[in-house]
């Protein structure tokens, strides 16, 4: 099935591990064929992984990009996840990371990324949460 790629201008995206850029109108590309794609606003930086989800959405994207370094980076993956889950106990975050997980091993690479913006979204809601309860209890003190 061809994906369609609508471009802004000057948009960057990774096929097949070559970075390009859109000209300077928007533009639309149509990939006939399986490619290894990345839009600009999902590539994440390695110092952008700061946080407990980030840090495994980081190695998903690498198995993405870089296939050859799978095992370097499903271990880092493993380790994370595994801290994660030990870490929380919502229930649909939990689904979220069995998920996740299963989508790497099959090699789903996109799929688990897309999969894991909603650990971000969870993650985002519970460090504010958090973040509002030190407060209050700080200013009861």
């Amino acid at each position: 099935m061809p994906l369609k790629l609508s471009l802004k201008p000057g948009e960057k995206f990774v096929l097949n591990g070559a970075v390009l850029a859109n000209g300077d109108k928007r533009t639309s590309l149509v990939l006939q064929n399986k490619a290894c794609v990345l839009r600009e606003k999902d590539i994440m930086q390695p110092e952008a992984a700061t946080t407990p989800a980030r840090r495994i959405y980081f190695p998903i994207m690498m198995m993405y990009l870089a296939p050859e370094d799978t095992e370097l980076y499903y271990n880092d993956f493993a380790l994370r996840m595994t801290e994660f889950m030990g870490a929380i106990r919502n229930r649909t975050a939990l689904a979220a990371c069995v998920e996740i997980s299963r989508d790497v091993m099959s090699g789903a690479y996109y799929k688990a990324l897309m999969a894991c913006k909603k650990l971000f979204e969870f993650e985002g809601e519970r460090l504010s949460y958090d973040a509002q309860s030190l407060r209050k209890h700080a200013s009861n003190y």
